[in-house]
């Protein structure tokens, strides 16, 4: 049967622990191996990206696999083919599909009609990959998770709605502010804290990052969401993680934004040159996980 990662609760608690503890493993073996010898994955981004695009590269070949990139500007998807058309032809082919995309449902429809394994890149719902290696770099220096609070401070976008899976499969505690008319779905939330995730929201990011050892931010405007940058700028004032804000929380608490970031917008440029900054940590983290989820896909 195939096995496909669209989402961190496909792993389950155990499971999801078991992957980060792996890719903790493969990190510091500098692991590699012939896993994916003979195979070939490609990597289908109708959303442009730097960190995704270069560590699924690198982590198919570290398993001795090979890639081919295909964008949607390189692909009859460009021209309106649909996706079940293009996923059944690629599924003669190759022997992986990585795809980075907007909705969740083409996600859905490449199972669907496809053959071979299926990794969400990212959606415009969830970026799953991305904070399975923010667990990682937060394991790595603390692994009780149980002890920690992590705080999310923004938009209510795809990777906030991941780190929302991720408090059901993990358990440190949640803190989250969003401003009005931007937050994670009410009934995302009421669901994960119905399978135990320990979330409180607070309107005051002050509050959600008063105590807390890892503080989040990502970007106000998404991909797709240019023509909003202006609006948001308004709405988001009071959201910029600074050193102020960062004063509130826990004692030698760390700063986490999964990159592209505008600085002077959702943080500081100070804060992202500071020794709390562990951004860097996280972008070479999606190289190691990468690797424990097509090693899970694949096992």
């Amino acid at each position: 049967m195939l096995k496909h990662f669209t989402r961190i609760q496909d792993l389950g608690k155990e499971g999801a622990f078991a992957l980060v503890r792996r890719a903790l493993e493969m990190k510091r073996s500098g692991f590699k191996s012939n896993l994916l010898s003979g195979k070939t994955a490609v990597l289908l981004f109708e959303k442009a990206s730097t960190r995704t695009r270069m560590s699924f590269e690198m982590a198919v070949r570290h398993l001795g696999g090979s890639t081919i990139f295909m964008s949607q500007g390189d692909s009859q998807l460009g021209r309106a083919e649909p996706m079940r058309d293009t996923i059944r032809v690629l599924s003669r082919y190759v022997d992986l599909l990585v795809i980075r995309t907007f909705g969740q449902e083409r996600i859905e429809e490449c199972i669907k009609y496809g053959g071979i394994p299926v990794v969400n890149a990212l959606t415009d719902q969830s970026h799953p990959c991305q904070v399975l290696s923010d667990v990682l770099t937060m394991y790595e220096r603390t692994p009780d998770l149980a002890a920690l609070r992590v705080a999310w401070i923004g938009d209510g976008n795809n990777v906030a709605a991941s780190w929302v899976e991720a408090a059901m499969c993990f358990p440190f505690e949640m803190t989250m502010s969003f401003p009005g008319g931007y937050a994670v779905k009410n009934e995302v939330i009421a669901a994960a804290r119905g399978k135990g995730a320990r979330i409180s929201i607070f309107d005051d990011p002050k509050q959600a990052a008063a105590g807390a050892h890892y503080v989040n931010s990502d970007v106000w405007a998404s991909m797709g969401q240019e023509a909003e940058a202006g609006s948001r700028g308004e709405v988001f004032q009071g959201f910029c993680v600074d050193a102020a804000m960062m004063a509130l929380a826990a004692p030698g608490a760390k700063f986490m934004h999964c990159l592209p970031a505008h600085r002077g917008e959702e943080v500081t440029d100070e804060i992202m040159e500071s020794p709390i900054s562990i951004v860097w940590d996280q972008a070479e983290n999606r190289l190691h996980t990468q690797k424990a989820i097509l090693e899970w896909v694949f096992s």
